[in-house]
């Protein structure tokens, strides 16, 4: 759900940014029914995505997204050099937020520069720490209004991501979908954008 939610947000900032989807678990998978149900009624259709398991190469990307603290930790583990540009989607939020201003990517700033200043201070000793407060609730297996309950709190982080990462996206409504897939429940984004 976030990398449809998150390429329907960055599409109107006009940067060329490519965003793809992985997860832990073995791939192959189609999008469970409750995702193409509250997804649909956000005017996506993501029934030809099928799910991809996270490999090594994917996290040469200039940032990676998790949803779980465990997320953030495997894919580190998997590539150690990943660390500085891998976040949770509600670190990676709040941290930029929390800057106030400076945590905004400025107009034309690569994004390993502003990678950089939200990484600052990070301990990376955390990862070994059970830790929730960074996680959005993976619905998968619940009932639909939890699904619905997990794409809104995805919708707004993204939205707030966006503001903050690609600042000409402004506060508009988002475009529509691009057809791009939520990948696994709960599964790590690895999110490509422009250097």
């Amino acid at each position: 759900m976030t990398a449809a939610l998150l390429a329907a947000r960055v599409a109107v900032a006009g940067e060329p940014v490519e965003i793809s989807s992985a997860g832990l678990l073995p791939g192959g998978r189609p999008v469970p029914p409750e995702v193409l149900v509250v997804m649909g009624e956000r005017g996506m259709d993501l029934s030809g995505h099928v799910s991809r398991r996270l490999e090594r190469p994917m996290l040469s990307a200039d940032l990676v997204i998790g949803m779980e603290h465990r997320h953030v930790r495997e894919c580190v583990v998997l590539d150690g050099s990943a660390w500085p540009r891998t976040f949770t989607l509600r670190e990676l939020v709040g941290r930029g937020e929390s800057m106030g201003p400076g945590g905004s990517r400025d107009h034309g700033e690569p994004v390993a520069s502003w990678l950089e200043r939200l990484h600052a201070g990070r301990d990376r000793a955390a990862l070994a720490r059970p830790s929730s407060d960074a996680d959005v609730a993976d619905p998968y297996g619940g009932p639909l209004d939890g699904y619905r309950a997990t794409a809104a709190e995805l919708a707004d982080l993204v939205d707030r991501l966006a503001r903050l990462a690609w600042p000409a996206t402004g506060r508009g409504p988002a475009a529509p979908a691009t057809g791009r897939g939520p990948g696994e429940p709960g599964a790590p984004d690895p999110v490509p954008s422009p250097s």
